[in-house]
């Protein structure tokens, strides 16, 4: 399980250093393989490890080829997902065409989201989060019936 946001830095050569918290975990159950791809709603990255991934790509696969949106939804995402191995260091290496699918320079936060992470620049993250807080009291939220009867 992935929680938590982390800033975190891309280095030089675009490889970020995963957080010790989450290495052994990744190593252990994962073996150290990932599979990064965009998120085809958001401006970030979506990070997971090789056999959630797998669970999406079955979703991904039982969508229609003759629906535009849902050929649409297989081709952004299949067509992005890139496979990265963690080094020995802990770090993946996030393709140029990812990073700049994200806007990821520098300084990046990587979000635990339980069983996948999601990569954003981290303007992005802060302007997103002002964003989410100022949604979180509106009528849209409030109304919604899946959130009527989540206790926290």
């Amino acid at each position: 399980m992935f929680r938590g946001a982390n800033t975190i830095s891309l280095d030089s050569k675009g490889r970020l250093a995963i957080p010790t918290r989450y290495r052994a975990e990744l190593i252990e159950n994962h073996q150290g393989l990932l599979v990064c791809t965009v998120d085809f709603r958001q401006p970030c990255l979506l990070l997971y490890p090789l056999e959630e991934w797998e669970k999406v790509e079955e979703k991904l696969v039982a969508l229609s080829n003759f629906d535009p949106i849902q050929r649409r939804v297989q081709r952004v995402m299949q067509g992005f997902a890139t496979e990265c191995e963690m080094d020995s260091s802990g770090r993946i290496l996030i393709s140029p065409t990812l990073r700049q699918h994200a806007h990821l320079e520098k300084q990046i936060v990587l979000v635990g989201q339980l069983n996948k992470f999601e990569i954003w620049q981290s303007q992005q993250w802060q302007d997103q989060i002002a964003e989410d807080l100022a949604v979180g009291n509106s009528s849209e939220v409030l109304n919604c019936e899946a959130l009527k009867n989540l206790s926290l």
